[in-house]
């Protein structure tokens, strides 16, 4: 891994290793950051999306790493353009995040910081499954209009804290993550961001997901606290 000194921060392009593949990451570590957070795109994204990096650039703002990468490879991101199937693959999206759960507790840049995970659209559902999965890694977890409903059986395994941001006018998402709320027996909680739909494309919706996952990382990720009553 290249980037900046550790005394000033880390910004660099990473490779990660996955099984028989490697995938692409953009880390952003400022200095004296307490934890990272690791982006799950959403249905036919990138680490490039705009959404993801919007929320990114408040996290590092309030001095948490971020963790920006691409769950499929660059053959299987065309496959996926004719097919739409490997973005519905929970059980593969989920196995590379924790290919890079696991990389990033070794990474001498990393490996003494805690996790959160930040999901969006499918990519909530393979968060779940990660954070479940790596119980004892992952300290926190943001779905951004996510269908956590996906991630079936393992809702009730997941211990960390789970915030589950979803627009206000997206209905049919909003009762997908009522179920699957129901089903975790960890501490959650359901932000509706009022007016929104499922691309939070309104004026200023993008901006409060941000502030919502921010206030919940950095409860989580910095202090160890408790942000509030979960419902």
């Amino acid at each position: 891994m290249e980037g900046r000194p550790q005394q000033s921060g880390v910004d660099s392009q990473v490779v990660i290793p996955v099984d028989s593949i490697t995938l692409e990451g953009n880390l952003t570590i400022p200095s004296g950051a307490p934890g990272v957070v690791l982006f799950a795109h959403g249905s036919g994204s990138s680490r490039h999306s705009p959404r993801n990096q919007l929320v990114a650039a408040e996290l590092n703002r309030a001095g948490l790493g971020t963790l920006l990468m691409d769950l499929l490879t660059a053959e299987e991101e065309r496959v996926d353009a004719v097919t739409r199937r490997l973005r519905f693959d929970i059980a593969l999206l989920s196995q590379r995040l924790v290919g890079a759960i696991d990389w990033l507790t070794r990474e001498p840049a990393t490996r003494d910081r805690r996790i959160g995970l930040f999901g969006a659209s499918t990519g909530a559902a393979a968060a779940l499954v990660a954070a479940a999965r790596r119980p004892e890694a992952v300290a926190a977890i943001v779905s951004r209009g996510g269908r956590p409903d996906l991630a079936d059986e393992a809702l009730p395994l997941v211990e960390a804290p789970t915030l589950l941001i979803v627009g206000g006018n997206d209905n049919l998402v909003i009762d997908l993550n009522e179920m699957a709320a129901a089903k975790m027996r960890g501490e959650k909680r359901l932000a509706l961001v009022p007016g929104a739909t499922h691309l939070f494309e309104e004026p200023g919706a993008l901006e409060e997901v941000a502030r919502l996952a921010r206030d919940w990382f950095v409860t989580y990720l910095r202090r160890g606290g408790s942000p509030g009553r979960s419902s």
